[in-house]
């Protein structure tokens, strides 16, 4: 089996999931995982699929013709090794005033200990009664084995701190703070 991530943008409207589901059917394959939204009228969705080796070419070339339903690329690659063997999944969740550099300077933490972020949903919302924008992130992590989480608190508490949000993440005994 081959295994292809596929990735679509576009306008946004009704039947693009199911034309991407169709061509993968056709194929003989099987819709293993997905991230899919709509952003401010655009279409954005990842999608892990396995197909037989023999029809993975086949797919690949179908999917040049969902240009033609309003999917402005379409994208497939073959897929790799999914999870760090030994790895630890921890999750994040972040609140704070929104401003600019929030995710580069938390992703930059993360990177420079070697934390992979599996999975990451923001978004943004208007402060009941106090005015001002709120940041919401929810982020899941994966540690390499043998990482420190203590040394990964302390590093997140600290560009917390100076960034003013309020920080979720397990204690090194599976507790939140």
């Amino acid at each position: 089996m081959a295994t292809l991530v596929l990735t679509a943008i576009g306008e946004d409207r009704p039947g693009l999931v199911t034309a991407m589901s169709d061509l993968v059917a056709e194929h003989g394959g099987n819709w293993e995982e997905s991230r899919m939204a709509e952003l401010a009228g655009k279409f954005a969705g990842i999608v892990l699929v396995t197909v037989p080796d023999e029809h993975a070419e086949a797919l690949v070339a179908a999917l040049s013709t969902l240009r033609a339903r309003g999917l402005l690329d379409v994208h497939a690659e073959q897929g790799g090794e999914r999870r760090l063997a030994g790895a630890t999944e921890m999750v994040l969740e972040l609140v704070g005033s929104d401003r600019p550099g929030i995710v580069r300077e938390i992703s930059g933490v993360l990177a420079s200990l070697g934390v992979s972020i599996e999975e990451l949903s923001t978004s943004t919302q208007e402060a009941p009664m106090a005015g001002g924008t709120i940041f919401e992130a929810r982020a899941v992590l994966s540690l390499p084995a043998g990482a420190d989480l203590d040394e990964v608190r302390a590093a997140l508490e600290a560009v917390a701190d100076e960034l003013m949000v309020d920080l979720a993440l397990p204690s090194a005994s599976g507790s939140d703070s």
